[in-house]
């Protein structure tokens, strides 16, 4: 049965990929098993970056800061993968209208941790975090239907005051 339904919907060849129905197609897991994994993600997400903000006072710090809270990040935008699947949320993230916001932040990411890794430029490492968060922020009101129009509108709105 599970040989038909793949025929059916397309995905018998990718065994020979290695790839399994399970990676491809969020569906075939249980809802709740889907809300419960996306919830864990974006908590453990959230708890590194909370995590990473508190070893921020610490000799070293900036540099476990950084990877808390790019890794937070991470953790984060994947969850949503279970939600959709990751080849969804990849088409989703690279649509024309997310393009600039995911490379902005897909580089802010990998730029923080070159800040503080291989240039040890903290103040640079402090302003990619930055650009982090607003390219995450973003990113993610794209979701949200007329968001970014609302946020320009203020945002024009305040600055133009």
């Amino acid at each position: 049965m599970d040989k038909l339904r793949r025929v059916l919907s397309g995905h018998e060849d990718n065994e020979e990929l290695g790839l399994t129905d399970q990676v491809l197609d969020a569906s075939t897991l249980s809802y709740s098993t889907r809300v419960k994994w996306f919830v864990i993600c974006f908590a453990g997400g959230i708890l590194c970056s909370i995590l990473g903000s508190a070893l921020l006072f610490l000799p070293n710090g900036l540099k476990l800061f950084a990877v808390f809270y790019t890794l937070g990040n991470v953790a984060a935008l994947s969850s949503t993968c279970f939600l959709m699947g990751p080849l969804k949320q990849l088409k989703r993230m690279f649509d024309p209208k997310r393009l600039i916001a995911t490379i902005v932040m897909l580089l802010c990411l990998v730029l923080t941790l070159c800040a503080v890794f291989w240039w040890h430029k903290k103040g640079l490492a402090i302003i990619f975090c930055i650009l982090q968060f607003l390219a995450m922020t973003w990113y993610s009101i794209s979701y949200i239907p007329f968001a970014r129009d609302a946020v320009m509108k203020c945002f024009t709105t305040c600055v133009g005051s």
